[in-house]
């Protein structure tokens, strides 16, 4: 059977299209359901890898740093998101604390090793061992990574509880949002472009 690699499928209406050669900016359109078949590359492998980086940087400030510092009358109190998950896993709800756990630390980790690892060898213009598992496996982790789910629910927290105690954001905190925009430019649909890269995907 002829390879036909130049070619696309809607994943929501499954039409059939040859891949169009998109500009920086510009998007393709699917002409049945108007679903995004593509867009221009808006960033090259080298500045995605210097993202991935500062992303594992920031990963680790948010998981290692308080998130949120409380006080009351001379005494309190800091939590990082280790500790949240941890907390949360005392008592009836260990369940959640799982879901906590995957959704706010694994999956964010995983797609950063995932990408730094694919990246490294992209920049090398061949591709990283593994390449179709590691491609398979960040479109699956996108659903479950959902560190904006977490901070707005920090944001929530923080406002109920301003008028009962003293209550700061910490360095952990800035670091998540900022790790939350980056996980949004490094590791959205468009790292499908990957497929593509002349001598980086597999044959």
């Amino acid at each position: 059977m002829k390879d036909r690699s130049d070619l696309i499928i809607c994943e929501h209406c499954d039409s059939l299209y040859e891949a169009p050669s998109l500009q920086k900016g510009e998007a393709a359109y699917c002409v049945r359901c108007d679903a995004i078949l593509g867009r221009g590359h808006r960033l090259s492998i080298e500045q995605l890898l210097a993202l991935t980086i500062a992303a594992a940087l920031l990963f680790v400030f948010a998981n290692f740093f308080p998130v949120i510092s409380i006080s009351l009358k001379g005494l309190g109190n800091q939590v990082t998101l280790w500790q949240s998950v941890e907390a949360l896993a005392q008592g009836r709800i260990t369940l959640i604390a799982l879901v906590a756990g995957l959704a706010i630390i694994l999956a964010p980790l995983l797609q950063i090793a995932l990408l730094f690892w694919l990246l490294l060898y992209a920049h090398r213009g061949i591709a990283a061992p593994g390449f179709k598992l590691c491609m398979r496996t960040l479109e699956h982790l996108r659903p479950w990574s959902m560190l904006e789910v977490c901070l707005l629910g920090i944001l929530v927290a923080i406002v109920k509880l301003g008028g009962m105690l003293d209550v700061h954001p910490g360095l952990g905190l800035w670091a998540m949002a900022m790790l939350m925009v980056l996980i949004i430019l490094i590791a959205g649909k468009d790292i499908r472009r990957l497929w593509d890269e002349p001598g980086v995907r597999p044959t």
